[in-house]
C-alpha cells in the first residue's frame, strides 16, 4: 500500500534531491579538474532540483495511476521507480549536454559511467524512503458527504468505512461501518448519480456499487464477499473484480 499523497511524495523528493546534491558535489563523477568550487555548486544544486522535478511528475503519475486502478502491488512500485530513473536519464542528459555544462560524454557514455552510479545508490533509499518514511506520516481519513433529493437527504461518513451503496427503486441503500457495525441509511438519489460523484466505487452490477478497498473474497462466479455483506456481481462486471 501506498500514501498517494502529493504533500506526503514531496518529502521523499526533496530527500533524493539532498542525496544527490551530496553524490554530486563530493563524488564529482565527470570531473575533469578544471571545475572551481562554485561551478561544482551551481552543477550539484542543478542535479539536486532536476532530482525533486522529477521525482514530483512521478509522484503525479503515481497518483493518476493509484486512482484509477485502486491497488498497488509490488509491479506498480518497481515499474514507477524505473519511470523515475528514466526521467532522471533524459532530464539530465539535457542538462549536461545544455551550455551551462557542455558535456562530452554521448548519451551511453554518460548512462554507463554517470547514471548508473546514481541509480546504485539512490534505488536503495528511494526504496526505504517509499517504505518506511511514508508510513510515519499519518493519513487524515477522507470524509465524503453523500447528499440526496432532500436537504434532509445527507450522510458525512469517512471513506474507508464506506462498503458499498445498492439501487432501491427511487432511493439508494448506503451501507458503511459505525464503530466496525454495519449501518444502512435510505437516501432518495439514483444510483448513476452516486456513480458520478463517488468515481472511487467500482459497479459490480447494475444495482450495486462497491468500495474496492472492502473487497474480500469470491463466494462463487456470481457472489463476492465484502467486509461483513455479500453482492451479486453480473457477468459484464466481473473482470473489474478479477483485476483487484
Amino acid at each position: 500500500m501506498i500514501n498517494p499523497s502529493i504533500k506526503h511524495n514531496i518529502y521523499i523528493g526533496f530527500l533524493i534531491s539532498i542525496w544527490i546534491f551530496i553524490f554530486a558535489f563530493f563524488i564529482r563523477p565527470f570531473d575533469d579538474e578544471t571545475l572551481n568550487l562554485k561551478l561544482w555548486i551551481r552543477i550539484s544544486l542543478g542535479f539536486s532540483l532536476i532530482t525533486f522535478l522529477c521525482y514530483y511528475l512521478v509522484a503525479l503519475l503515481q497518483k493518476i495511476i493509484y486512482k484509477k486502478v485502486a491497488k498497488w502491488n509490488i509491479s506498480f512500485e518497481i515499474l514507477i521507480i524505473l519511470i523515475f530513473h528514466l526521467f532522471y536519464l533524459v532530464t539530465t542528459y539535457l542538462y549536461y549536454k545544455s551550455p551551462v555544462l557542455n558535456g562530452g560524454y554521448t548519451f551511453y557514455e554518460f548512462f554507463q559511467i554517470i547514471i548508473l552510479k546514481v541509480a546504485l545508490i539512490t534505488t536503495p533509499i528511494l526504496v526505504l524512503a517509499r517504505k518506511y518514511v511514508i508510513k510515519l506520516i499519518p493519513i487524515k481519513k477522507e470524509i465524503i458527504t453523500i447528499r440526496g433529493e432532500n436537504k434532509l437527504d445527507i450522510l458525512k461518513i469517512n471513506k474507508s468505512d464506506l462498503i458499498c451503496i445498492t439501487n432501491a427503486q427511487n432511493y439508494i441503500e448506503i451501507l458503511y461501518l459505525q464503530n466496525n457495525q454495519l449501518q444502512s441509511k435510505l437516501i432518495r438519489s439514483s444510483l448513476k448519480k452516486i456513480e458520478k460523484d463517488l468515481d472511487f466505487l467500482i459497479k459490480v452490477h447494475r444495482s450495486y456499487l462497491i468500495n474496492p478497498s472492502h473487497f474480500r473474497a469470491w463466494k462463487n462466479q456470481k457472489t463476492i464477499i465484502l467486509t461483513q455483506i455479500e453482492v451479486p456481481v453480473s457477468k459484464n462486471n466481473r473482470e473489474k473484480i478479477l483485476s483487484l
